[in-house]
């Protein structure tokens, strides 16, 4: 299990933001949180904040002043599998239980720490990035305590249809019932210049490793890594994918969709040949990039990257048959920026949402921003979210009230 932490030293924070353990035993976990407007009569609208990877609780520390300043109880953690929350399974990668890491194993770890800090119910959840996908399965999984979602970069995909009127098919029909989904994998490995996706390359043995000493040092890499995808790199220039093909997500850059003998450290070194990483540090300084240099150099990226593990594992996505043909029912936003290919990394999925959230109140994408919105320009997600926060005022009953953006509304800012 992961290591006690209570030796390591505090975290460089904002003014207003404190940190915290929270033992959750019915977790088995002991959550490392960060917390804004605490108010021990909990009379404030709580609001949960969850990081995607390869970030932590600390990528929302730009915005969670101005939250609180607004009134607003707010709690940003470091998931399972990351950073300071200790108790979840460190084992080899042969080794870990992957039952830890499944989807409704993960919203389960939330709901016990909402119940820790005191509350039954959440305002609003906000996921960013593989967050988004933890925020949006609270969001449908258990709409009566997660009243609001907001999502950013990472549209929210329905769980899959189950086979349906096959009770009086012939058995051979009935098992061809399912939707005919090409094996992508193979399609990828067979164009011209072979492929592989970074999300099955997450899941292999050798990523573990390679993300935690890549040839570049790991500070080098991250830098990397985050310029790529951020709206400092001119080769971002995301646009709507027309399937789910080996042809059409090779138009993603290589971050997304990976040279097939290659280690997502060869990607990042080979794409930043020529560019200027020094242009991320205007808003991710060096004292910054040091956090997650810190904090991954100590856990290793295992943890993080079971997440991916059990998402490509049908196995493990079983329990979310539970909730197939279910649409999210609270308010929801997305937020993401102009130069994000995180909008489209599953063909459909943005151009859904008013199907899959009825009470959905539009897409706003910010220019000049990529991947890390809250970090890029922190200023103009905060008006956004606080936006819409503000059009839930005497409506956030859960998903049926009517003010907000229309259905589908989009703006470019």
């Amino acid at each position: 299990m992961a290591s006690d932490n209570q030796s390591l030293p505090p975290l460089p924070l904002p003014e207003g933001i404190t940190e915290n353990q929270v033992s959750c035993p019915a977790a088995g976990l002991s959550f490392h949180i960060l917390e804004a407007g605490y108010d021990s009569s909990r009379s404030k609208p709580l609001i949960i904040l969850c990081h995607g990877f390869p970030e932590l609780a600390y990528s929302w520390r730009k915005i969670m002043p101005g939250l609180a300043g607004a009134g607003y109880y707010v709690v940003a953690l470091d998931q399972r599998g990351y950073g300071r929350t200790t108790g979840w399974d460190t084992s080899p990668y042969a080794e870990v239980d992957l039952s830890q890491f499944t989807m409704t194993n993960l919203v389960r770890d939330i709901v016990i720490l909402v119940n820790a800090l005191g509350h039954n119910r959440v305002h609003c959840i906000i996921g960013h990035d593989f967050g988004a996908v933890s925020a949006s399965m609270c969001a449908l999984m258990r709409p009566d305590m997660f009243r609001a979602l907001v999502l950013m970069s990472h549209p929210f995909k329905p769980p899959p249809a189950l086979p349906f009127d096959t009770a009086h098919s012939a058995p051979e029909e009935a098992a061809a019932s399912g939707p005919d989904k090409p094996d992508i994998h193979e399609e990828l490995a067979t164009l011209p210049n072979p492929r592989k996706h970074y999300k099955w390359y997450n899941s292999t043995a050798p990523a573990a490793s390679d993300w935690a000493r890549p040839d570049q040092g790991l500070k080098e890499f991250l830098r990397g890594y985050i310029h790529l995808k951020s709206a400092d790199w001119a080769g971002n220039t995301p646009h709507a994918l027309e399937a789910w093909s080996a042809e059409e997500l090779a138009k993603m850059p290589e971050y997304y969709i990976m040279p097939l003998q290659s280690s997502m450290p060869a990607v990042v070194a080979s794409n930043m040949k020529n560019e200027d990483a020094s242009l991320t540090k205007r808003w991710l300084p060096d004292e910054n990039l040091d956090i997650y240099v810190q904090e991954w150099g100590r856990t290793g990226f295992q943890g993080g990257l079971n997440w991916y593990r059990s998402q490509t594992d049908p196995a493990k996505m079983r329990d979310l048959d539970l909730f197939a043909g279910k649409k999210i029912e609270v308010p929801t936003v997305f937020i993401s920026g102009a130069k994000d290919w995180g909008n489209y990394q599953q063909p459909g999925a943005l151009e859904g949402f008013p199907d899959s959230c009825p009470d959905f109140r539009g897409v706003k994408i910010i220019e000049g921003v990529g991947h890390w919105p809250q970090q890029e320009q922190p200023e103009r997600v905060l008006e956004e979210i606080l936006g819409f926060l503000e059009g839930l005022k005497g409506k956030n009953d859960g998903g049926k009230g009517g003010m907000g953006m229309p259905l589908g509304d989009v703006s470019w800012e």
